[in-house]
Order: C-alpha cells, then structure tokens, then sequence
C-alpha cells in the first residue's frame, strides 16, 4: 500500500492536517508543501472556509472536526499576554477531537515561548517544537518590506548577530515533524547556516538588489513612539529583550531533519531582489 512519509493513503484520504495561519508566512508554506504531496488539508485562519480565530474559541471545534494533526501557529506570538491560556485551552479540544498530533511554532529565546511547549508537551499527544527567531522573510512580506524599500532600515536593535531563518526552511521541517517519524518529542531549533547582524543583513540585501539601502540604528524610545499601540509592546520586547544576543549562535537541526544545510541569508536575498518586491 502506498505511503507518503510514514502516513497510509486511506488515513489521507480521511484526516486532514490543520494548519494554523495558513496565509501566514510560514503557514501557507506548510499548506502549499501537503498539498503538493497529496496530504489533505485544513487552513485554518479567519478568512477560510470553516474559520479559525484565536479570539474566537467557538471558532476552534469545527475547525479541528476530523483532523489527525495540527501545526499550530499562535497570532501574534507567544510572547502576548494571554497566549498560554489560549495554547492550553486550544490543546485540550484538540486531544479532545481525536488529534494525535502537534507541532508548534515557538520563538527562540523567549521565557513566554516556552511556557508555551510545557503546555503542549504535556498534551497527552504526540509533539514536536519548532523554535525559531527572525525570519529572512520578514525584510520582504509586510514588517519591513516598506522600508527595504524606501531605502532605509531603521530600527533599535545593537550590532548583536542572529542566524536569520529562511520561512522556507521551517515548512520543510514542519511538514517532515507533522508528517513523519522520528521527530515526536523532540525540540528543534530551526537557524540560518551564518550568523548575521541587522545591519549585515541590510548591506546583503542592498548588494542584491544593486540599490543604496542604509540601516540605522535608533534610540528604543524613539522607536517604540512611532508605533501603532497595539504591536509597540511586543515588537519592542523582540528588540530590546530577545535581541540580547542570547540566541547569537546556530544550531545544525536544519540539517538533522532535513538532511541538507539551511538556505543561506544571501540566496534569500538574491531569490527575492529578482522578484521585484523591493
């Protein structure tokens, strides 16, 4: 009987895989890779069919109906007050509907985050955590795209190095733990092959897109005054906190799962240069 990475074709063509923000930066990723390889499956987000709303719970049964594992990606982080109540809540109906599978999107480095993992590790469930930091694709999709483009990075974070990770790389994983073997119990900390500071970064990107494109350091208050409200406390605690070098090291989990090393900052920035989005 045909197999697809330890999962029988009859259980596909029953138990669909639900994939949290599933239009988000990695979540479509995953959504787009089960697809290709046949997995049926569920997006889960406020605009899909049978929606999903992290602050709608009434939402979270019928999405989880008949599903057999769960990539669960917290909006906007799990950094936010009140995410690990929501994480425990959202576990418990999901053991509750026969799930017998998750994997979460963690962050690196973050108390909150992994307060998080405790919660899902004692599901009673099969798990696996994918903990990551930034993302290479947070220059080009919505946070900093404007301002790669406009030619200017400003932001107040210190010369401290991160190994930036391709969201690519993260559905690889992902799609490997919700769908295989072996990675059940297991804490993978997904990183670059490199490690880069902001202002690196930025000067890689500039040289791939042959543009003059600056970073510049600001004071944190100065920062946090131009944000909206709503995202000012978080983004602030990303920058000034998490960004303390704590997580200024890699790891070689890409590799491990994959069997292959991390997609490279400087690919990344040549691949989406010749998009045109900046």
């Amino acid at each position: 009987m045909e197999r697809l990475s330890g999962v029988d074709c009859n259980e596909r063509m029953t138990n669909e895989i639900l994939v949290l923000g599933g239009t988000g930066k990695t979540g479509r990723r995953v959504v787009h890779r089960l697809r290709d390889a046949g997995v049926p499956v569920r997006v889960g987000s406020r605009t899909a069919p049978l929606p999903f709303d992290w602050s709608d719970r009434a939402t979270w049964a019928p999405a989880l109906h008949g599903v057999r594992g769960v990539y669960v990606s917290y909006h906007p982080d799990l950094a936010v007050p009140g995410a690990q109540e929501d994480i425990a809540a959202f576990a418990r109906q999901a053991v509750a509907a026969g799930v017998g599978r998750l994997v979460l999107l963690s962050g690196r480095g973050e108390e909150e985050a992994a307060a998080c993992e405790a919660v899902v590790r004692d599901a009673g469930v099969e798990w696996t955590v994918l903990r990551c930091s930034w993302f290479n694709q947070n220059f080009s999709e919505d946070y900093l795209r404007d301002a790669v483009a406009g030619g200017e990075v400003a932001l107040p974070v210190a010369d401290v190095p991160e190994p930036f990770v391709d969201a690519e790389d993260i559905a690889d994983v992902a799609v490997a733990a919700l769908t295989g073997d072996g990675h059940q119990g297991r804490v993978y900390e997904l990183t670059g092959p490199r490690l880069l500071t902001f202002a690196g970064a930025v000067a890689e990107i500039a040289a791939a897109t042959g543009r003059d494109v600056r970073f510049v350091r600001v004071p944190a208050q100065d920062y946090a005054a131009g944000l909206p409200a709503e995202v000012a406390p978080l983004l602030m605690y990303l920058f000034t906190t998490v960004l303390d070098g704590r997580n200024a090291y890699t790891t070689g989990d890409v590799r491990a799962v994959l069997g292959r090393e991390p997609r490279d900052f400087a690919g990344y920035a040549e691949r989406t240069a010749a998009t045109g989005v900046w």
